[in-house]
């Protein structure tokens, strides 16, 4: 029989952390953690099988569960004394989601399931204390509400806003017994005007509609949202985990938190997160009440005048200390716990691995492997590629004046500038449109996902380091400041006051979450230095993986970024970018508008020492590194004057008539010009085009071996290829200009001679162009665009509908398409090796720098990647964590770059 639940408490658990594709990541470390023997309060774990039959069979539960259930409640009760549902001894539960992969806050969770109006008198008695009893029973019917009735949050808020006011009090702990029996009262007819009937009483059924709503809540709106942002599968499903009240709201002798091993912004080993004193966990996360620092070395840093759990509770925080410790050496990674502290007793709520930024990421992956925990492998493992474009992120120029207007906490690092907005709608909107955006909530909720997702960044006045709006924007990479109290929202108006002067939506800020800073204006930024623990990381990854990375590039500083990033030369020189600078657009132009050859080579004439002085710097930079230059590729429309004034300027400079150019522009129009006359049809056409490119290429190389003795090796591109006969007769171009260069100049160089396959014709017919050709390099935008028939210009109409429907995994111009576009290029890879063996073979496009993309070429075994220069540490990393995935998936740890 299939096993539905799974149980855990008094150190014993029937799971364990190696299960969490069936029991989640929470409930899978709630088993790790109580058969460790650590204070876990006990409950059990309802799996991810159950999510799966849940919607598959019309949100109903296999018929089993409910004995299983039972059998758990009464585990839970024999543990603790207590029964549910129990009048005189009630047994209260929370009720949490947990899926396999952390999605923080975007799921719901149910806390004092199983208090009614009876259980609530028995919890008082208990207790002895009657305000803790009724806050946490207007606290369930909160909760429960919203969660599984889905009255809105907001309406028991505001309520609760307008008694305190009534009563000339500011928080929730100033209210008595008698205040939470008259607000109840009050919860209860609201929630009979929202719903149509009573809040339920008995303790089964709203444990069966908690359960139903957590597993409801994996395809709510925000856990779509985040799922797809993060790329979780949605077939994974959520666990469901019932666990024994413990609670943090029974007085001053009582607290919650939330709390990490390292700092999740910095990556420094030392203890930090936050609590609150007579409190549950929701409101830590909430923001709703300004934390205290755990630590007093953390108190004093902040400069708060509040006791740290330290001081406030040194029994408790001596053991939360000693637990931390355990946890990240077992785990061998820096953890993210919750706690509460019931009347002096610790009780541990979760551990998992937190998230954090990138560079606190690097941190701790280097400083771990100094410590002994983990080895290089892993330490290279642990980093996620795509997150290194935190470290690339724009930080304010040191030397820029600012106008700091309000401070908050430095929640995440990294600097914003954008429009103030106040809803995640209108971030998203102004997003589409190519506009960049700060977000300005007083606190934000799940339901803002999308909107910080689109923002550039957050700004809160409420919350602390770790808020809801603190922690999704670490995960997300993200600049935030959380808790900018001085500074005033008021939604209704569309403003925000702070220091002084008030600025309207639309207004322009910018915020340092490295520094909790909110400044006026627009501030200039610069590149951040990388650390040091950046460079350490790259050597590792450097030292492990095969594929050499490569960067695209054709300007001086394009090059000089690459060599700075790391890159091992230059896979994709784009020779049209060079013509577009406005010294030389006109010669191309008269090139194009001349009526013979002889006309044609005049115009090259003054281009060729402008092309050569382009390829001279770019040699001189690499220092030998390969070069692999791409003969001119573009249509010549493109390069021609469109609009009346702009012909008319044209035809004056170059003092040819108007009628000349517009007949010139009519003969090349094209209904589609990229399936069109360029790439090496226009070597074909026009062979003095690859001539003179040719020339300068070599010219150039002569020049700089004879002035640096840098051995100098082109690799000469000709793209959009279909067949061995057409790349012979541009390769017969190159080779007979190289043999006159030499001639010319008593100099010879090596070089070679490649395509671009960016056709499934030539990917088919790989194998006879190889008989030829000494390196392929796969062109794999355009190879995408001929093989889908997508347009990349053209395609976001309705690519999105696509991938959300699951027609398509995902954009094919971000991630290659392995099944189709990919067996375009592993059958040209196979064919051209069978061709010939030591062909040397590369990818060029956007693909080259994505971490999926760059997996999949691993497993073809090309021996680089080319991708733009921001992203060639990107591209390192990733190679090194696809040669390892490569090596496991052999069984043979020998697999070594080069190997």
């Amino acid at each position: 029989m299939v096993k539905w639940v799974y149980t855990f408490g008094d150190g014993r658990a029937e799971g364990s952390s190696d299960m969490p594709e069936l029991l989640g990541g929470k409930g899978a470390n709630l088993a790790e953690m109580a058969n460790l023997g650590l204070p876990v309060p006990p409950g059990f774990t309802i799996t991810t099988e159950v999510c799966a039959f849940f919607y598959e069979n019309e949100k109903r539960f296999p018929p089993q569960l409910a004995d299983a259930v039972e059998s758990a409640l009464a585990h839970i009760g024999d543990l603790t004394g207590k029964s549910f549902g129990d009048g005189q001894k009630p047994l209260l539960v929370s009720v949490r989601s947990g899926g396999r992969a952390s999605m923080p806050g975007m799921m719901d969770t149910v806390l004092n399931l199983g208090l009614n109006d009876v259980t609530v008198e028995a919890l008082a008695r208990s207790s002895g204390d009657e305000r803790f009893a009724y806050d946490s029973y207007r606290r369930f019917i909160q909760m429960y509400s919203n969660v599984v009735l889905g009255v809105g949050h907001h309406e028991f808020e505001d309520e609760l806003e307008f008694y305190k006011e009534s009563k000339g009090v500011s928080f929730d702990t100033e209210l008595d017994a008698a205040d939470w029996r008259k607000l109840i009262a009050s919860f209860k007819e609201k929630i009979v005007e929202a719903v149509g009937a009573p809040f339920p009483q008995d303790p089964h059924e709203q444990l069966w509609g908690a359960i139903g709503a957590v597993f409801g809540s994996w395809e709510n709106p925000r856990a779509i949202t985040y799922r797809r942002i993060h790329n979780i599968p949605s077939n994974w499903g959520t666990a469901v985990n019932v666990q024994a009240m413990v609670f943090g709201n029974m007085g001053p002798t009582s607290a919650t938190g939330v709390a990490f091993t390292r700092n999740p912004s910095t990556g420094e080993k030392a203890l930090y997160g936050e609590f609150l004193a007579n409190a549950q966990g929701e409101d830590v996360v909430a923001g709703i009440r300004t934390p205290q620092a755990i630590s007093e070395a953390a108190r004093l840093a902040a400069g708060s005048d509040k006791p740290s759990l330290e001081t406030a509770m040194p029994e408790a925080f001596a053991e939360f200390v000693r637990i931390t410790e355990l946890l990240e050496r077992h785990y061998r990674d820096m953890q993210d716990l919750e706690f509460t502290i019931e009347d002096g007793k610790l009780w541990m709520l979760q551990t998992r691995s937190g998230k954090r930024t990138s560079p606190a990421a690097l941190r701790i992956a280097v400083e771990m492997t100094q410590e002994g925990l983990i080895d290089k492998e892993e330490a290279v493992s642990r980093i996620d590629p795509a997150s290194l474009d935190q470290l690339l992120h724009p930080a304010i120029n040191p030397s820029a004046e600012r106008i700091v207007i309000a401070t908050g906490l430095p929640a995440s690092p990294g600097a914003a500038t954008g429009e103030i907005v106040f809803t995640a709608e209108a971030a998203e909107q102004l997003k589409a449109i190519g506009r960049k955006t700060i977000l300005v909530r007083i606190e934000t909720s799940p339901d803002d996902i999308h909107g910080m997702h689109a923002a550039e960044g957050i700004l809160t006045t409420r919350g602390g380091m770790t808020s809801h709006a603190a922690v999704v924007a670490r995960g997300m990479g993200k600049p935030c400041v959380s808790g900018a109290a001085s500074i005033r929202v008021d939604y209704a108006q569309g403003m925000l006051t702070a220091g002084g002067a008030v600025f309207h939506k639309g207004d322009v800020l910018t915020i340092d979450g490295g520094a909790g800073q909110v400044i006026k204006g627009a501030i200039k930024m610069s590149r951040p230095e990388l650390s040091g623990e950046f460079g350490a990381l790259m050597k590792w990854a450097d030292d492990i993986r095969r594929m050499e990375v490569r960067a695209n590039a054709e300007t001086p500083q394009d090059a000089r970024v690459a060599l700075k990033f790391g890159a091992e030369g230059i896979g994709l020189c784009r020779t049209e970018h060079m013509f577009f600078d406005p010294d030389r657009l006109n010669a191309v132009r008269e090139m194009i508008l001349a009526d013979n050859k002889a006309g044609r080579r005049a115009a090259l004439a003054k281009l060729l020492p402008m092309q050569r002085g382009d390829f001279v710097e770019l040699f001189g930079i690499m220092a030998g590194l390969p070069v692999t230059i791409r003969l001119l590729d573009p249509p010549l429309h493109e390069f021609l004057p469109q609009t009346p004034d702009e012909i008319a300027e044209v035809a004056k400079a170059l003092g040819l008539p108007i009628a000349k150019i517009t007949r010139r522009l009519d003969e090349l129009k094209e209904i589609n010009p990229m399936l069109g006359f360029r790439g090496s049809r226009l070597a074909i056409a026009f062979p003095e085009i690859a001539e003179m490119q040719a020339r300068a290429i070599f010219e150039a190389a002569i020049e700089v071996k004879q002035r640096t003795g840098a051995l100098v090796h082109p690799e000469i591109m000709a793209p959009l290829i279909i067949a061995k006969a057409e790349f012979d007769a541009v390769k017969a171009r190159v080779d007979a200009t190289a043999a006159i260069v030499f001639a010319e100049s008593g100099v010879s160089i090596p070089y070679t001679v490649g395509a671009m396959i960016e056709t499934p014709r030539a990917s088919l017919r790989a194998g006879e162009i190889a008989a030829t050709a000494e390196f392929f390099s796969f062109g794999t935008n355009d190879l995408t665009q001929t093989c889908m028939a997508l347009s990349r210009d053209d395609a976001g109409a309705f690519l999105g509908l696509y991938v959300g429907a699951g027609l398509l995994a995902g954009d094919p111009f971000i991630t290659i398409d392995a099944d189709g576009v990919g067996e375009l290029v592993a059958i040209g890879a196979e064919r051209s090796r069978a061709a010939r063996a030591d062909i040397k073979l590369g990818i060029c496009g956007e693909h080259g720098g994505d971490p999926a993309s760059i997996a999949f070429c691993e497993s073809l075994g090309l021996d680089y990647v080319s991708c733009s220069p921001f992203r060639v540490p990107i591209a390192r990393l990733a190679a090194a964590q696809a040669t390892l995935a490569r090596g496991k998936d052999k069984q043979d740890g020998s697999v070594v770059r080069g190997a």
